[in-house]
């Protein structure tokens, strides 16, 4: 069947999962912007930067989303927004009525058994109870180990088609990533754990460890950096295991290797697996860090653009190792006129990781590690990171906050 005639064969008023990051199918979500269909609605875990098609929603259609992109936010009429973590969009998609899935998938292997590919998170695990199952077999598609694939034959309606796979968004590189890169080297241990979320300093940061080694990799997401730590020769002989990977033609080339296992959100994110991990790290990347050690990672200028994706449930999970939790970000924003260290509880709403949440933070300026301080001494470290320029202004801020709030 061709793209178009199987958006115009799904159950009427069909809820249609749809994979997104390096999976999504963009002839069918074409197909279905070309539709006239407004009884249909889709939910989907689309990455901003990666993913940019919008399913109808500026024409009404009901789109349901747990980030919100740049091409969503512009449709508006249709949106949901459900800023939830990624073991609560499990339980939330367990919990929905989904009467079809479109996802991309590998050519079919000698026992009739195609894989997920680059995108397994939650795919792998939902789609045996979803009735209708679209598959757009992708010649491009590779084949990933780690989970069970889904059968040929279990697929409803299949286009194949060659399409590339969905590209990394832009890294950061320059002096300032690799300040902080080299910040966060020095807090990794030979033997560590590592785990990276999306955004443009992680790359930098994951590829300053190629000097260690036996390095282990737990991840919801990767990027040609488990590659590079790969062939520096940093891993253990252990399998890279994520759920999705996301970056060049080069990644999507190797992933088919044994040395890569693609599981389920149940695994990656599950807290009781990642507390059995030793000496794990977790790195992720916030815009403001105010001065109490809050992080804001879902609102920028323009407002609300993201939800707490994985960091959560990747900083509860090294809570129960035992682990370091690792917040990255740039001191400044908008060539240094403003801050990205900022007083306490102005950081744009909301909190995603509360100050319990996050152990080091590091600019450019150095790590400031959080860990059995008082609050007069988290926030002087705080200070010490920030841009020069505006550290007295942060000073002076902490002393008014401390004289209304904390009054001792």
């Amino acid at each position: 069947m061709s793209a178009d005639e199987i958006i115009a064969a799904l159950p009427q008023g069909a809820r249609v999962l749809v994979q997104g990051a390096a999976g999504e199918s963009r002839a069918l979500a074409q197909a279905v912007t070309r539709s006239a269909r407004t009884d249909l609605s889709f939910v989907g875990v689309w990455l901003p930067g990666v993913n940019s098609e919008t399913y109808g929603a500026e024409r009404g259609v009901r789109v349901t989303t747990f980030f919100l992109t740049l091409q969503l936010k512009a449709a508006r009429g249709g949106v949901e927004f459900l800023p939830l973590g990624y073991n609560d969009i499990r339980a939330y998609l367990q919990g929905q009525r989904i009467d079809a899935f479109m996802a991309m998938v590998s050519s079919p292997d000698a026992n009739g058994v195609c894989s997920f590919g680059a995108a397994v998170d939650f795919i792998a695990e939902l789609w045996p109870r979803i009735p209708v199952r679209v598959g757009h077999i992708n010649a491009r598609a590779p084949r990933t180990r780690g989970h069970d694939g889904i059968p040929r034959a279990a697929l409803t309606h299949v286009i194949e088609a060659d399409e590339a796979l969905a590209p990394p968004p832009a890294e950061r590189e320059d002096e300032v990533s690799r300040a902080i890169a080299a910040h966060f080297a020095a807090l990794v241990s030979d033997g560590a754990t590592v785990q990276a979320g999306i955004g443009k300093l992680p790359g930098a940061c994951l590829r300053a460890l190629r000097g260690k080694r036996e390095l282990r990799v737990h991840s919801g997401l990767i990027g040609d950096w488990a590659l590079d730590l790969l062939e520096a020769g940093a891993l253990a002989n252990a399998p890279i295991v994520t759920g999705l990977a996301l970056g060049s033609e080069r990644l999507y080339g190797a992933i088919d290797s044994p040395r890569f296992a693609f599981r389920p959100v149940s695994h990656t994110h599950s807290l009781a697996e990642m507390s059995k991990l030793q000496r794990f790290v977790t790195l992720n990347s916030a815009l403001e860090v105010d001065l109490l050690g809050q992080g804001y990672s879902e609102a920028g200028a323009e407002g609300l653009s993201s939800g707490p994706g994985g960091s959560l449930d990747f900083a509860r999970g090294a809570k129960l190792a035992g682990g370091l939790r690792v917040i990255v970000q740039p001191s400044t924003a908008a060539r240094g006129a403003v801050s990205r260290i900022v007083p306490a509880g102005a950081g744009r709403r909301p909190v995603t990781l509360s100050r319990f949440d996050i152990d080091v933070v590091i600019t450019e300026y150095g790590a400031a590690d959080l860990r059995g301080l008082s609050h007069d001494a988290r926030a002087a470290r705080l200070v010490a990171i920030a841009d020069p320029a505006h550290r007295a202004a942060l000073s002076e801020e902490w002393r008014d906050y401390r004289a209304r709030v904390l009054k001792d």
